[in-house]
């Protein structure tokens, strides 16, 4: 599912992404040669939902060293995440956390965007194999 964000990201040259420590994917939006603003996404589709907690740091500490203007934190819809691997965060998680766990994250500028599959296939996509043990 990431692989599939990422490369949609991908396909448009105007979005860089950052691959490690940081935000995930960087846009600068432009008026004439000025950047106006620019827009940090975080993409949480898989993983545990405590990693919410990291991405809204990577946020708040790129807006506080001025990298970005806003912060987007992509997550599954609720009906969406059931399809998912278990503890991923869903939307009313993650709206949740930034209410009552993580207040602080209200005074940022934070939108969290939930996204929904796009369809149903008799092909499931395939388990990600990351941690592979010595054979």
């Amino acid at each position: 599912m990431r692989e599939a964000i990422d490369q949609r990201f991908g396909e448009y040259s105007d979005w860089i992404q950052c691959k490690s420590g940081g935000i995930d994917w960087v846009k600068r939006l432009r008026y004439n040669e000025t950047i106006v603003s620019r827009i940090g996404v975080e993409i949480q589709v898989s993983g545990r939902s405590d990693l919410l907690a990291r991405d809204i740091v990577h946020i708040r500490n790129s807006l506080q060293d001025s990298h970005i203007d806003v912060g987007v934190i992509v997550i599954p819809s609720d009906d969406f995440e059931n399809l998912l691997t278990d503890r991923v965060a869903n939307y009313t998680y993650a709206v949740r956390y930034v209410e009552q766990e993580l207040r602080e994250a209200q005074s940022y500028p934070i939108v969290l965007l939930a996204v929904e599959h796009d369809g149903f296939s008799d092909e499931p996509i395939p388990k990600k194999k990351t941690n592979r043990g010595k054979s």
